[in-house]
């Protein structure tokens, strides 16, 4: 598991993600998953889904591959808290995590940041993206 630092790396990735779903200067997925942990763990482990566990929050690339993992949050925080506290968004949020400089879209002259896609958990930032939500669109 290599997480890139580099413009480089990271457009390497969003290339992936171009070629293979379409989306072009998207640089990973990222989300958090529940992991049972024992029943004795404590009310700090004891989550939402009412069950004890620990979360494991992770960037992936356009064929599933970890890019960044952080193991261990206690199962009571949101994905949104225990994102808040790891390097990744550390390094997302102070621009040193190497991501290329913004550039047009594919046919378009308007300058776009590269990103990191993930779902409602986490905030809209120039970095995160959010996919549309899916409404019901029958008449």
């Amino acid at each position: 598991m290599v997480c890139p630092t580099t413009a480089k790396g990271w457009w390497r990735v969003a290339k992936g993600f171009h070629k293979k779903w379409n989306f072009p200067h998207c640089v990973g997925a990222m989300d958090g998953k529940h992991i049972k942990c024992p029943k004795h763990a404590g009310s700090l482990y004891y989550n939402y889904k009412e069950f004890h566990s620990i979360v494991i929050m992770a960037l992936v690339d356009a064929h599933y591959k970890f890019l960044y993992v952080d193991i261990g949050a206690s199962g009571a925080g949101s994905d949104a808290r225990v994102f808040s506290e790891t390097v990744l968004k550390d390094a997302l949020e102070n621009g040193t995590i190497g991501l290329p400089e913004p550039e047009p879209l594919p046919n378009d002259d308007r300058l776009m940041p590269y990103f990191v896609v993930g779902d409602d958990a986490f905030a809209l930032k120039t970095w995160m993206m959010k996919p549309m939500p899916h409404r019901n669109m029958s008449l």
